[in-house]
């Protein structure tokens, strides 16, 4: 019986050794919560009404900010890659903000950007728009914390991609939207659909931002992340159920982001 081997490329033995420690402190905290999960009870906690009210809306808000994301995102991100202007550092540090923003201050931002007394509250409400503590400001509180990580994730793979086959198809007499339509997307696609996930991803675990600028409303603005937290102070058991499945949908969603960026080649 021949002995396994790993390739460990020459790491000293003290860097795979922290490496593992580092592994068990993620691993540990989620491991936690599989053990703690009241499996006798397991669907009916997940199942009940607010349950299924909150996952779903998570869902719905989620899609819908991705998609807001991939609309400001895209071009934001080929911006940032594609060309070089005055500002552009503090161009990228402005859409960056958000990854270093605490949550809360997040929130607090879009409601005095967007509230009833808010820098556009005035102007939106005389045309019959009322944006806090609805499912509106869900989806613009998920996708202020969630635009960061498509653009910063699709710039890393314009850079990567180059522009070697942009130039080519633009000395063939290609347009500016045919080269970005017909090369640039097409070669940069799996880091977009890697982006999108992760996008997706932040939106449905996001929290502090939602609370602050959208309330607590069920069925209307009380994502999972919500419910778990509400659930913590009145069965513990569901907010332990609850919290598996965000974990499982967010283990999904890591897997999915991985494996284009993994199985994807640079030309």
């Amino acid at each position: 019986m021949g002995s396994l081997r790993y390739n460990t490329s020459g790491l000293p033995r003290w860097v795979l050794i922290i490496a593992a420690i580092g592994f068990l402190a993620v691993i540990l905290p989620l491991g936690a919560i599989v053990a703690k999960v009241d499996w006798s009870r397991f669907i009916a906690l997940v199942s009940s009404e607010s349950a299924t009210a909150a996952l779903l809306l998570s869902l719905r808000t989620s899609a819908a900010a991705t998609a807001l994301c991939l609309l400001g995102g895209v071009p934001l991100a080929l911006v940032l890659a594609r060309t070089h202007f005055p500002g552009q550092k503090f161009l990228r540090a402005c859409v960056l903000v958000p990854l270093v923003l605490p949550p809360v201050v997040g929130g607090i931002a879009l409601l005095y950007a967007f509230g009833r007394q808010g820098l556009l509250g005035g102007s939106l409400r005389a045309l019959g728009i009322d944006i806090a503590f609805s499912t509106t400001a869900v989806v613009l509180a998920q996708a202020f914390v969630a635009l960061p990580f498509l653009v910063l994730s699709l710039e890393g793979s314009l850079r990567s991609a180059g522009q070697r086959y942009e130039a080519v198809a633009a000395t063939l007499g290609a347009s500016p939207t045919t080269v970005l339509r017909r090369v640039t997307i097409p070669l940069i696609l799996p880091g977009l659909i890697s982006a999108t996930v992760l996008s997706f991803a932040r939106a449905l675990g996001e929290f502090g931002a939602t609370l602050t600028f959208a309330g607590s409303l069920q069925g209307v603005t009380r994502t999972l992340p919500l419910e778990i937290y509400l659930q913590r102070e009145t069965d513990p058991d569901a907010a332990v159920a609850l919290s598996l499945i965000l974990v499982a949908v967010a283990v999904a969603v890591v897997v999915v982001a991985h494996r284009p960026a993994h199985t994807g080649s640079t030309p």
